[in-house]
């Protein structure tokens, strides 16, 4: 190994952390996450699991013919048809790879797919090599590899290596191990396996323990060159390991560690924020890295020694993730060198003058409602996700909350150039609203999550709504920011609604009125 070799960060958040429960996303999500991704410098973006659905497969094929400068990677177990159909979404892809997995636990393997050890070797080998036929690059994964009788895992990976597989993904699946025992565990399987120097050795770790970054890391001091993980520690169940965490402590600690990454950490927050507010996922305000007090110091003794000297109390820039501190605050005076600044300070870019002028009038919008914009405001408008001919637009809107009395809402709106009102109770403000614009839409969703999230502090503060509504069995999810939380609601449920109206595989598409 040289002394700064290459750790590729696999990203997996658009696979393993879309099954998080709630966190589905639509294609247009995707592909924004997936742009980020690849502006972030990742190296490998595993899109999805082609064979699950006809819009996983959509999603991973509209993903491979848009990012060209990231490695697009496809999941499948280890069926041809599942090799095959990921093959077909990746066909468009600048840099592709099939990631083939099976099981190798005596678990996995006696109570889930009923097979022999012999079986499951050879099922194994035959993926691999449909796979190398069928892509540049393929990865393999003996899935729940730390609780797998370690002969076999040695004897399978040895065959799956001699079958054309170059990345050997070890996946502590249930998050079971300890750190000292899997980083021990990947060193002793590249000891012991013939041709082990003829792949690179991967990791995918989840949380269940909380131990997700710590076995990544130590698998990467016993000498795996690749890491999966997520941005904000997505995934299954707890979590998998947060791609922040791991991409800033081998940044940070290069005492340790004889290898960097390509990614480009100034953009990590912008990220993590996009991330966040698609998935309606807050990020914990004391989360490692990206969480809002993570560079916030209160005690007094702190703020003394950070005037002092900022490396009495902080190992990281916070320039480094791409946070400014929020000292230097816009406003409504601001002009548009100011915002122009500002942005390039956050590393934000702008991809025409006609985006950036749109950009700067809704900045103005919102600084005629609130005294300042902090940074978490321009990255919010930034990340806004812009529908394209929207058939239902919010007019105007009047909502009362009496003590004495049940809330009540009165809604226009604009529906199709027409424009239509209806008024409702409700047991708050924001299911007043919503009742009054069920009144106007002649199709039932069914409201599945309703999370709201302050970009900003104080009472002025611009907050966040997103939902998640469902329409035979279409799963959506809409996004609203205001100052008025109850505006912000009824404009994240508008957009969601607008998603389900514009869907081409649901036939209950009526609008009362039209």
């Amino acid at each position: 190994m040289s002394d700064t070799d290459n750790l590729i960060i696999f990203d997996t958040t658009l696979r393993d952390g879309e099954q998080s429960p709630g966190a589905s996303m639509d294609i247009e999500e995707k592909i924004q996450i997936a742009n980020a991704l690849s502006d972030l410098n990742v190296d490998v973006i595993e899109a999805g699991f082609p064979i699950a659905s006809n819009g996983d497969f959509t999603a991973v094929q509209e993903i491979a013919k848009t990012i060209k400068n990231s490695r697009i990677c496809a999941l499948a177990r280890a069926l041809e048809k599942d090799i095959l159909r990921a093959a077909d979404a990746l066909k468009d892809a600048k840099y592709s790879r099939i990631h083939t997995f099976i099981a190798t636990s005596p678990i996995h393997m006696e109570m889930k797919l009923k097979m022999t050890p012999e079986q499951v070797i050879e099922n194994a080998v035959k993926a691999v090599t449909i796979a190398k036929n069928n892509a540049e690059d393929v990865e393999f994964s003996p899935e729940d590899a730390g609780r797998s009788d370690f002969r076999f895992l040695c004897n399978i990976i040895e065959k799956v290596i001699d079958a054309g597989a170059t990345t050997i993904n070890i996946p502590d699946t249930v998050g079971y191990n300890m750190p000292h025992q899997f980083g021990e565990l990947i060193k002793k399987i590249i000891a012991n396996v013939p041709n082990s120097s003829q792949a690179i050795f991967s990791v995918h770790c989840h949380n269940d323990l909380g131990l997700a970054v710590s076995n990544s890391l130590s698998s990467v001091l016993h000498g795996a060159r690749q890491v999966e993980c997520t941005i904000n520690g997505l995934g299954e169940r707890a979590g998998n390991a947060a791609l922040e965490e791991i991409v800033m402590t081998v940044k940070t600690r290069r005492d340790v560690f004889s290898c960097d990454t390509r990614i480009d950490t100034k953009k990590i927050m912008n990220c993590s924020r996009l991330v966040s507010s698609i998935t309606g996922f807050p990020v914990q305000p004391n989360k490692a890295i990206v969480g809002k007090n993570a560079f916030a110091h209160e005690s007094g003794i702190h703020q003394d020694g950070i005037i002092k000297s900022r490396e009495t109390y902080e190992i990281m820039k916070a320039e480094d993730i791409g946070l400014v501190s929020n000292s230097l605050v816009l406003g409504k005076h601001s002009g548009r060198n100011a915002l122009k600044q500002k942005m390039a300070q956050l590393n934000i870019q702008s991809d025409s003058d006609d985006s950036f002028n749109d950009l700067f009038d809704r900045f103005k919008e919102l600084a005629d409602k609130k005294h300042e914009i902090y940074d978490e405001d321009i990255i919010r408008l930034s990340n806004n996700i812009q529908l394209s001919g929207e058939d239902i637009q919010l007019i105007e809107m009047s909502v009362t909350s009496d003590s004495s009395k049940k809330p009540f809402a009165k809604i226009k709106l604009n529906i199709k150039g027409e424009e239509f009102q209806s008024s409702s109770e409700g047991d708050g403000a924001v299911d007043a609203a919503y009742n009054a614009i069920n009144h106007l839409i002649d199709f039932n969703v069914e409201l599945k999550l309703y999370s709201v999230n302050n970009i900003t502090s104080g009472t002025d503060a611009q907050g966040e709504v997103t939902v998640r509504v469902v329409k035979d069995d279409v799963i959506v999810n809409g996004h609203g920011a205001d100052t008025d939380i109850v505006k912000a609601s009824v404009l994240a449920y508008l957009n969601a609604i607008n998603k389900i109206f514009q869907n081409p595989n649901l036939e209950t598409k009526k609008l009362s009125g039209i």
